[in-house]
């Protein structure tokens, strides 16, 4: 068993985490005459380190989830959903979602063909919620910092959230608060063409090209934020405002990723930066769901697809599940870190 925790431990901080690369680059840095321990040393091989870390994984996790996402293309994924029903519907929903688009936006034109289709509005709503805040790459990207109980824990819940979330909202039966235009659509049943190997192995190389372009203005925006809230905002602060003593932490947290528009990718330099300050898990993995499910970008394309009392219901919910993640993330703490 110990020679099995050694070589997991080896796995997560010098695989998953990069450790060696983050020693390498100080050693470079420290060559050149430039002390990382100062501030703007240590800001420099934080943004340097982060920046690789984040893009080599992205390439390798998009890499694998393309190639798995090559096998439920939109038809296939309407069909599959399209044999549950029930609260068996939401669960298969919300781990399709998993496979799929890595941002609200993207998945929102999704969730419009969905429903167009004729699926359930709580299944199609279970897809949407779980699609940008619990992918695959989720999972390793943040087994990579937080270690594999938190990432395992932050999956399960944000299925829990997209589940109940949709099964609500079906329970309500909203079905006339979305769009006449879309309710009123019609999509067609394109026959899926079968993709050899190199087919689906092309496919997932063209969406490693494409999601990198995408993200990485965000990769690096999130990476400067890091780095700046590493090294140049005092801990005692983000103890003050984040930290145990303040209960609405976690409220501030989640309400604060709103404005911004970024996926699991651009939110991970900015959770480990604040999580390395003292401030307390669940106040950061509920800025993560915050950024990741309910940006204003994504809100505001949402908006042209339902009613304002389903786009009002939808955040509601979803506000009020991160922020009971958050608490019991803040409350379990200390036995899984």
């Amino acid at each position: 068993m110990e020679t099995l925790k050694t070589i997991w431990d080896f796995f997560q901080t010098e695989i998953l985490g990069m450790s060696w690369l983050n020693r390498l680059i100080g050693t470079i840095l420290n060559a050149c005459g430039l002390d990382t321990t100062s501030r703007i040393g240590g800001s420099i091989q934080f943004f340097i380190y982060d920046t690789i870390k984040i893009m080599v994984l992205l390439g390798v996790l998009i890499l694998i989830i393309s190639y798995i996402q090559s096998y439920f293309p939109p038809e296939r994924t309407k069909k599959i959903l399209g044999r549950f029903h029930g609260i068996g519907a939401n669960i298969i929903a919300a781990l399709l979602g998993t496979v799929t688009p890595f941002c609200s936006c993207s998945s929102i034109p999704l969730f419009i063909g969905f429903t167009s289709a004729g699926l359930p509005l709580g299944v199609t709503f279970s897809f949407l919620i779980s699609s940008p805040m619990v992918d695959l790459g989720s999972l390793v990207l943040l087994m990579s910092i937080f270690g594999w109980k938190v990432a395992l824990l932050y999956v399960v819940l944000g299925l829990v959230i997209a589940v109940v979330g949709g099964t609500l909202i079906e329970k309500l039966h909203l079905d006339n608060q979305v769009e006449d235009y879309i309710r009123n659509g019609k999509t067609l049943d394109m026959p899926q063409e079968e993709l050899h190997f190199k087919d689906r192995v092309k496919y997932a190389v063209e969406q490693v090209i494409s999601t990198a372009k995408k993200v990485a203005p965000y990769v690096l925006i999130g990476v400067g934020i890091g780095a700046i809230i590493h090294n140049w905002i005092p801990e005692e602060f983000i103890v003050k405002v984040l930290g145990g003593n303040n209960p609405s932490g976690v409220i501030i947290a989640t309400v604060a990723g709103v404005p911004m528009y970024a996926d699991i990718f651009g939110t991970i330099p900015i959770a480990e930066a604040l999580l390395s300050k003292g401030a307390l898990l669940g106040v950061v993995l509920s800025f993560m769901m915050g950024v990741t499910t309910l940006s204003l970008p994504s809100m505001i394309m949402l908006r042209k697809a339902v009613k304002p009392k389903l786009l009002g219901i939808f955040v509601a919910i979803c506000t009020v599940g991160i922020i009971l993640v958050g608490y019991f993330f803040n409350l379990i703490q200390p036995l899984i870190i």
